[in-house]
């Protein structure tokens, strides 16, 4: 799976779209850069945060309460959404193997984990009347 994974800092061109400190906007992937780029330089879009807003959820294998930090929140004219950002391969649930090997159990938990973080996350953009949507390399490449 190529997600060209490395972090570093981005610096908004446009600041005053920026919701939340712009000297401190991290991105921890090549394709969270790529779409800070895009809405910072996007007219469409009027403001956007990332890792700005917490949602609360309930880990469901530790049964723990947890806070969720979506990776981006944007406004445009057709409304505000909370954007995830995340390899295509872990949107959908891992293929049972016949051996279960540590790789396995570590993608099945991770599936997990991310499924209780994007139910708590939907329940909470409709609370607010916003939207939540997913992103993978397939709608990263329209950027």
């Amino acid at each position: 799976m190529a997600t060209a994974s490395y972090k570093g800092k981005y610096k908004p061109q446009n600041k005053d779209k920026y919701l939340g400190n712009p000297d401190r906007v991290v991105y921890r992937s090549n394709w969270e850069r790529r779409f800070m780029v895009y809405c910072d330089r996007n007219e469409g879009i009027t403001h956007w945060g990332s890792e700005e807003i917490a949602i609360r959820y309930r880990n469901p294998v530790t049964k723990k309460l947890h806070n969720y930090f979506p990776d981006f929140f944007i406004v445009t004219n057709k409304g505000k959404y909370i954007i995830e950002i995340k390899p295509k391969a872990f949107t959908k649930k891992p293929k049972p193997r016949a051996r279960k090997t540590r790789a396995y159990i570590n993608e099945s938990l991770a599936y997990i984990k991310n499924r209780a973080k994007w139910g708590a996350a939907v329940r909470y953009c409709e609370m607010q009347g916003w939207e939540f949507k997913i992103f993978t390399e397939d709608d990263l490449g329209k950027f």
